[in-house]
């Protein structure tokens, strides 16, 4: 990406924008840069002005130490900025809890979207997250890199064998380049359940999205989400998965937007 704007911090932010019309951002998750919402924002650009960005520690984007939750908001904010100074959000996985954490902070913007925020909704997975919290940090801690991806993949349901089989795969070492940002994607969904109090702050509309064909607990946090918000609604998307086809989410987000 040639585009860069600086953060409140100082911290470079690479960026994108495709097409005309209203502004649109579009935040990545764990383990991603820009590239992987570049096809949203391809299918949206016939209607929007979208941007998508690499995160703090990602891509071609700088890092400044030390890392808070505020400073990717503040990151979010100077997107913000550059679309003219309000935007619509959309955010995906734990992208799209960094996106209500900077709304529900006061970032100016119109509407907001996420998909399937991955709030725990157990007392064993609250167990497991805050195991993998402590095993990240101390991976992390250590530099060990390639442990600190092997503990996400677990976490993510990954089959051992696959998991393996990744570590040894040519995307490896660029997977082991993004291992430090895992933290940040933990501190951004904190506790891990749904903040309730904290989402029934947002004064803006919220649509919460989930897959037909993921896990149930995914539905169930979507639908949260969507229920905590003053103007939250809840959508289903049939047949998609945690990696949805942003040629089926984009018409939904389209017409929220709009």
């Amino acid at each position: 990406m040639e585009k860069k704007t600086l953060s409140r911090d100082g911290t470079p932010l690479a960026y994108e924008r495709f097409g005309q019309g209203p502004a649109v951002v579009l935040v990545s998750g764990a383990m991603s840069t820009s590239a992987t919402v570049v096809p949203l924002a391809a299918a949206l650009s016939d209607r929007f002005d979208v941007c998508v960005y690499d995160r703090r520690g990602r891509g071609e984007s700088g890092d400044t130490a030390p890392y808070a939750v505020d400073r990717e908001v503040e990151d979010l904010a100077a997107l913000v900025d550059v679309m003219g100074g309000e935007a619509s959000l959309y955010g995906i996985s734990s992208g799209g809890a960094l996106v209500l954490e900077a709304v529900a902070s006061g970032l100016p913007v119109g509407r907001v979207a996420v998909y399937e925020v991955p709030y725990v909704m157990s007392e064993d997975a609250s167990k497991e997250r805050t195991e993998y919290t402590a095993s990240l940090t101390e991976a992390l801690r250590g530099g060990r890199r390639g442990d600190a991806v092997e503990l996400f993949l677990r976490l993510t349901g990954l089959a051992e064998e696959m998991i393996q089989g990744a570590r040894q795969s040519p995307m490896w070492a660029g997977m082991e380049a993004l291992a430090p940002s895992l933290a940040y994607d933990d501190a951004v969904l904190g506790a891990g359940s749904v903040p309730r109090a904290r989402l029934a702050s947002i004064a803006v509309p919220v649509l919460s999205v989930s897959g037909g064909a993921s896990p149930t607990w995914m539905s169930e946090a979507a639908r949260a989400v969507a229920d905590a918000i003053p103007q939250g609604t809840y959508r289903l998307l049939e047949d998609q998965t945690h990696r949805v086809d942003p040629h089926a989410l984009a018409p939904v987000l389209a017409e929220f937007f709009t």
